[in-house]
């Protein structure tokens, strides 16, 4: 019976779906299930005992993590860049198990990024809460500046964006004193201009939140870095606590590549001046070797939080190299003790290296997500809920609806004539890969009634770097599934084979990720696995070579070339 309602749902769908912008009806694409496996070596044979977590907390690409406590619960949003939604955001009870409660962003109207690249758009959110209302503070880069966003219920809907009055540059954040004076903090240009590359200031001004607009003359707190005479570079993505009566600035230095950092300063007076702690940075990875078990690098962008029991955490970013050099996770987030030294917040310390499990926070403890974000899992989606679920992400704003959750179980994507490497938003649904050893796999209807029309999986990590594995009508009529591979302007179909026409038009397909080789298979039958092509070259999906700052993502693709095409 569910053959011949897809059946019929594929015929009512393809007249009825078809996108304005085509000049002809484009096929549609149903998938009944998508699977993700992750499989790292690290945690196969890894014993973690009932008081220990392990890292990252939130793997896969979830970078510029922000943290805010709300008396028991802790609220933690991300970078989203060009992705639709924007601004995951996630609540935990317990500082280890986060479950995604929405995003920030999510109407086309607050994300207005198509035509820009996938690495561009929202850069480093800081949430913070005050008196019944919790902000978000945010950059649109080049598409807007600064802004801020506000709720009363951070499960629910957020305001539209409030343009930031007078802040330019990027990251902003907030910062409320005792008596309710609200500073708003940035990165930007120093005063007078940059004299070397990378050189840029922290500034800080009184801010009116309530009128949205700033108090008086920004005033530059942080030159460069903490040592301005070592020429620092990227100082970033600043937070203000106040802690036992004094004000702790502390930041990112050293741009987000391997030299990355975080460091810290204090003043008895947010305006400044702040004096830099004489150890710093409080944590870097930067000077130990890249080749060790379960190494951590490009660490900081830090944010702190105290927990109702004294303790005091961290959560920053950091990626894991799976030869040393590459990575296709992109930056993921990761939790460590803060341990405070005559005043001093210490995360890690000299040799120390971000482990890979530790003691749990002093917080009654919950079990994880389903799907969970951190070790190694498998989850399947049958697509038989209401919405898509959280974790399912689109390439910039959707227009109009060309995706539907059908009453039988199937995700049902329009092909339009929107590519994948577009600067607009193509027919894709995606989720991170949030292990370097994975499998993603899908059971896919698909008939494509023009030439050109394709449908399947698409591995992505930037606009010019990407697989796909897809199914479509060739100019001989006949139906191929085929393997793509763009690396940036190199772009080759390195795979193919004629599928035998069937009555169901199912076909299954699944990426596996090992770690810098992957390998695309299909299948007619279920299980009947046949390899198109194995031991492609998965370092096209690294940051290393692909540039920009977000980790690879896999998802259901479906195009249909215009009739110019």
């Amino acid at each position: 019976m569910k053959l011949l309602s897809v059946l019929i749902t594929l015929c009512i769908i393809s007249s009825a779906c078809s996108s304005p912008q085509n000049t002809r009806s484009g096929s549609v694409a149903q998938f009944d299930w998508f699977t993700y496996e992750g499989n790292d070596p690290i945690y196969k044979d890894l014993t973690i005992s009932e008081d220990e977590y392990i890292n990252p907390v939130n793997a896969g690409f979830y970078p510029d993590p922000s943290i805010v406590r709300v008396e028991d619960d802790y609220y933690m949003v991300h970078s989203s860049f060009s992705y639709y939604p924007g601004i995951p955001i996630f609540h935990s009870t317990d500082l280890v198990n986060w479950r995604q409660i929405g995003h920030v962003l999510n109407r086309p109207s607050q994300l207005p990024v198509n035509g820009l690249g996938l690495s561009r758009g929202i850069f480093a959110p800081t949430i913070e809460y005050h008196d019944g209302t919790f902000y978000v503070l945010s950059t649109l880069v080049d598409a807007g500046g600064n802004f801020m966003v506000t709720t009363d219920d951070p499960t629910g809907e957020w305001s539209d964006l409030k343009w930031l009055d007078n802040v330019g540059g990027i990251d902003p954040s907030i910062f409320f004193d005792d008596d309710g004076t609200a500073y708003v903090l940035n990165n930007d240009a120093p005063e007078g201009g940059s004299t070397y590359e990378g050189h840029r200031a922290i500034w800080i001004r009184e801010y009116d939140v309530e009128k949205n607009r700033s108090i008086g003359e920004a005033v530059m707190i942080i030159n460069g870095g903490v040592d301005i005479t070592q020429q620092p570079i990227w100082i970033e993505g600043p937070h203000i606590m106040k802690v036992d009566g004094e004000y702790v600035l502390h930041a990112a230095e050293g741009g987000t590549g391997p030299n990355h950092s975080q460091v810290v300063l204090k003043g008895d007076n947010p305006i400044g001046p702040f004096t830099p702690y004489e150890n710093n940075p409080i944590l870097t990875q930067r000077h130990l070797s890249p080749v060790r078990d379960f190494a951590v690098e490009y660490v900081g962008h830090a944010d702190m939080v105290e927990t109702q029991n004294g303790e005091w955490w961290t959560v920053f970013l950091g990626v894991r190299p799976y030869d040393g050099t590459h990575f296709n996770t992109g930056r993921e987030t990761f939790l460590l003790p803060v341990t405070w030294k005559e005043g001093w917040p210490v995360i890690l310390e000299g040799d120390e290296a971000v482990p890979v499990k530790h003691e749990r926070p002093d917080l009654p403890k919950t079990a994880p997500q389903n799907p969970p974000q951190h070790g190694n899992f498998s989850y399947t989606d049958n697509f038989d809920a209401l919405q898509l679920a959280d974790y399912w992400t689109m390439i910039r704003s959707p227009k109009d609806k060309w995706w539907n959750l059908t009453d039988d179980g199937f995700l049902s994507i329009e092909a339009r004539p929107e590519k994948i490497s577009s600067l607009e938003n193509p027919s894709f649904v995606g989720r991170r890969q949030q292990h370097a050893y994975a499998t993603a796999s899908t059971k896919m209807l698909f008939n494509p009634e023009n030439t050109g029309d394709t449908a399947g999986l698409v591995a992505i990590q930037g606009d010019h770097y990407y697989y796909i594995l897809g199914v479509t009508l060739n100019d001989r009529g006949q139906k191929e599934i085929f393997l793509e591979k763009s690396e940036g302007d190199d772009k080759q179909v390195i795979a193919s084979d004629i599928l035998e026409e069937t009555t169901t038009n199912e076909i299954y397909l699944k990426i596996n990720a090992r770690g810098p080789d992957y390998d695309f298979s299909y299948a007619v039958n279920e299980n009947d696995w046949q390899v198109l092509q194995e031991d492609a070259d998965g370092t096209i999906l690294s940051t290393v070579k692909a540039g920009g700052f977000v980790g690879t993502v896999i998802g259901v693709y479906a195009y249909s070339p215009d009739e110019s095409e």
